[in-house]
């Protein structure tokens, strides 16, 4: 029996699973201070009081850290990587703890595990990070000379759904095309043909508009504004990426409560969400497309799978193209857990960075 520890950081949280096997013992989220993901603090010393809110809670549960195989993280922005499980070693801790590609909270999940993995003995994994890149050469091109489009999505949730759906049609995930959604605070919609994705619109630049993104805007108009003397790059990016979609039209970022003012008739919301859903599957049709139309099911995933009638405004759109599945939420630290599982189990190896 193996016995792994998943962790996956959120930006004021983290949340840890921990896994015999398959079988989960038990999940929880992790709450930190202000004053501990202060953006001002020293990295390593943030991932530091992570670490050790994380050896307590496993000492309140009797968990002998000493009995663990493997610890698992999910990755953070690393170079571009073929779908995977990888060791965490020292080049990975660097680009991360340096934020060579970007920074993002998910990069303290090396941060807070090599040391302790190091300490413990045991290896440290990390599966399909948010830079999985498995492009064709055409879906690189943008249109601008120098300015590549670049694979970053929510390739963990994804993958580990599209392998999901494909047990459940009786099939491998190696021998399906699918077009795979993640519907949350950004939005990623990708075409997996064979068991590779092979595009994907980066959510944090492109696509659908999300909860809390602005997805593909027009390029003259994104350059009026950044060039009106008002926004620095810092406002700018943060417009684009935390202050834009349903938050900039409707003044929240809560889906459920944007679902029930929807079920009201809210004549705000409804055309702001009938918008949302419109970006989705033209997206997806998109995607179809990338796949020459041999698209064997479309699923749906992420927090706002959950919601009703926001997944029956894309139905209505898409349901001429293939059959929709409908996987509702999050399974990230299951399916960490099952990357970690295939390699200690030898099903698999581990990839390495360098």
């Amino acid at each position: 029996m193996h016995s792994i520890l998943a962790i996956n950081p959120g930006s004021t949280s983290t949340k840890i699973g921990l896994f015999n096997d398959e079988k989960c013992l038990f999940k929880e989220t992790l709450r930190h201070s202000v004053e501990e993901t202060s953006a001002d603090r020293d990295r390593e010393e943030q991932a530091g009081f992570r670490r050790e809110a994380l050896i307590e809670v496993l000492r309140k549960k009797n968990i002998n850290e000493g009995d663990l195989s493997a610890l698992v993280v999910r990755g953070g922005l690393l170079r571009p990587l073929s779908s995977g499980t990888y060791l965490v070693d020292d080049a990975v801790y660097e680009d991360l703890v340096k934020a060579k590609y970007g920074w993002h909270a998910s990069n303290l999940g090396t941060i807070i595990a090599l040391p302790l993995g190091r300490e413990l003995g045991i290896p440290v994994y990390t599966v399909d990070p948010v830079t999985v890149d498995e492009f064709e050469p055409s879906a690189r091109y943008s249109g601008l000379q120098g300015m590549p489009r670049l694979s970053m999505s929510h390739a963990l949730n994804m993958k580990a759904v599209a392998r999901h759906a494909a047990e459940l049609a009786n099939r491998k995930y190696e021998e399906i095309n699918l077009v795979v959604v993640h519907l949350g605070s950004g939005i990623s919609v990708s075409a997996h043909r064979q068991g590779r994705m092979i595009d994907v619109n980066n959510a944090n630049e492109e696509g659908p508009f999300s909860l809390e993104r602005c997805g593909t805007l027009p390029a003259l108009g994104l350059v009026r504004l950044c060039y009106n003397g008002e926004l620095d790059l810092e406002e700018a990016t943060k417009l684009l990426t935390s202050k834009g979609g349903i938050y900039s039209y409707l003044g929240t970022k809560d889906f459920s409560e944007v679902e029930n003012r929807v079920k009201n008739g809210d004549s705000q919301a409804v055309p702001v969400v009938e918008a949302m859903a419109y970006q989705v599957a033209k997206e997806i049709g998109a995607m179809a497309v990338v796949l020459n139309g041999a698209v064997e099911q479309i699923v749906l995933t992420g927090g706002m799978a959950h919601a009703e009638t926001f997944i029956g405004m894309i139905k209505e759109k898409i349901k001429f193209l293939a059959p929709v599945t409908v996987i509702p939420g999050e399974e990230e630290l299951e399916a960490l857990a099952a990357g970690a599982l295939r390699v200690l189990r030898g099903e698999t190896g581990a990839l390495t960075y360098q």
